[in-house]
């Protein structure tokens, strides 16, 4: 993966002195390494030897990458296929995987660029010292400086004053240095992130099995859902249904001979046809809020937030608004988040924040129970994981024992 790196200066040129020593190192090393499992390999001393080599790149390049995120500021991730078990298994392995072969050739490309890297820093800073503290030297000097425009029209340096026009000159120079020498660091970090980092086809492969991880749990989400909404049907607005129709029945075979058994009937049919119309309300609700089309999060998550059993606190931050499905996605995840903290966690207050990015809503929830909480297959934080999965959210969760606990929920959105 590529990213734009901005590297600090003074960090770069420490890298560059020093990339000098660890390239000549580990080139001497993994050369002669190399060399000798080659010449001894008809006789199979030489393979565990190439294997070592390999085995050396890698955690030369592990190192690298290490250094690289503290130097230049680039994070590389790392890009070694899941090794097997077994020992023979486990070098094949590492032998067949591209990422050992590029791992390898950056430590041989090291000494060349090393050298030139190393010769480029020490002679723009040494050239950048010398002519910018020329005018506090100068008069230490065994000679003099002295500058020929023409024939005749010499410009000696033999006072302070006159070495100022060449200070002004060195930090011309330094400046050209700072910029010459940042870009060296963009470049030679772009070139380590190509060698050691992921392949544009690993990269590829990641995201493609990631989205259809993502997808999967998605798709188990909404029918995990659906049955939910007909268990609710079936369990409760059918029933009361039935027993309104069941009711309304017997009134109606009774009115004439039962006058007041038959209101009594009526009467606890319409209340059981209320509470029928206040079930298929919530339902409704479920699915998807009225009130979330209409006026959008901040009014959604408010309604959201009275209902609660415990005092909420709701910040909401989104314009413009964001497309229908991360709204969505957002106001459940906050629904669920609060019935979870409402059921699980002890806590007599919680506070959602939900704001945007360039690219995404990010929805957190915090509060102030007692801790604990993880992500176990089949429960409540997982059911959050798999509802932000169906448009690639992520959900964090961080809940140390005795709180408090944040739950942050990053969902993607196009601006």
């Amino acid at each position: 993966m590529t990213t734009r790196v901005y590297p600090n200066i003074g960090r770069v040129s420490g890298y560059f002195l020093l990339n000098l020593v660890t390239g000549l190192f580990w080139f001497v090393l993994l050369v002669t390494l190399g060399a000798v499992s080659i010449g001894t390999a008809v006789i199979w001393v030489g393979v565990p030897l190439g294997v070592l080599t390999l085995v050396l790149a890698r955690g030369a390049a592990s190192a690298e990458r290490a250094w690289l995120r503290a130097t230049l500021g680039v994070d590389i991730p790392r890009p070694y296929r899941e090794l097997p078990s077994g020992a023979t298994a486990r070098a094949k392995a590492i032998a067949r995987d591209p990422a050992t072969w590029r791992d390898l050739s950056y430590w041989l490309l090291m000494l060349p660029l090393g050298v030139v890297e190393f010769a480029l820093t020490v002679a723009l800073w040494s050239a950048v010292a010398g002519t910018v503290f020329l005018p506090f030297y100068q008069h230490w000097l065994p000679v003099t400086w002295e500058v020929t425009f023409s024939e005749g029209n010499v410009w000696l340096i033999d006072s302070f004053a006159k070495a100022l026009p060449v200070s002004a000159l060195g930090l011309v120079l330094g400046y050209l240095s700072y910029r010459l020498l940042k870009a060296l660091g963009r470049g030679h970090a772009l070139l380590a992130q190509s060698l050691l980092g992921p392949s544009r086809y690993g990269v590829l492969s990641a995201k493609a099995e990631q989205l259809s991880a993502s997808r999967a749990r998605g798709v188990e989400a909404a029918e995990a859902e659906r049955r939910r909404i007909e268990r609710d049907l079936h369990d409760g607005a059918q029933q009361r249904l039935v027993a309104v129709a069941m009711g309304l029945g017997r009134a109606r075979s009774k009115m004439e001979s039962d006058p007041d058994g038959a209101r009594e009937l009526i009467a606890e049919a319409h209340a059981d046809a209320k509470l029928a119309i206040s079930e298929l309300r919530d339902l409704a609700r479920g699915i998807y809020p009225s009130v979330l089309g209409d006026r959008g999060l901040d009014a959604a998550l408010s309604s959201l937030a009275a209902r609660s059993p415990i005092p909420v606190e709701v910040d909401v931050d989104v314009e413009p608004r964001p497309p229908t499905a991360v709204e969505s996605a957002a106001y459940f995840t906050v629904a669920e988040t609060l019935t979870n903290v409402a059921k699980h966690s002890g806590a007599t207050r919680a506070h959602v924040n939900v704001s945007r990015t360039e690219n995404s809503v990010v929805v957190e929830v915090t509060d102030n129970g007692h801790g604990g909480a993880e992500v176990r297959p089949g429960g409540g934080l997982a059911g959050l994981a798999d509802r932000a999965a169906t448009i690639d959210g992520v959900v964090v969760v961080v809940s140390p024992i005795g709180g408090p606990t944040v739950i942050r929920t990053e969902l993607p959105c196009a601006w």
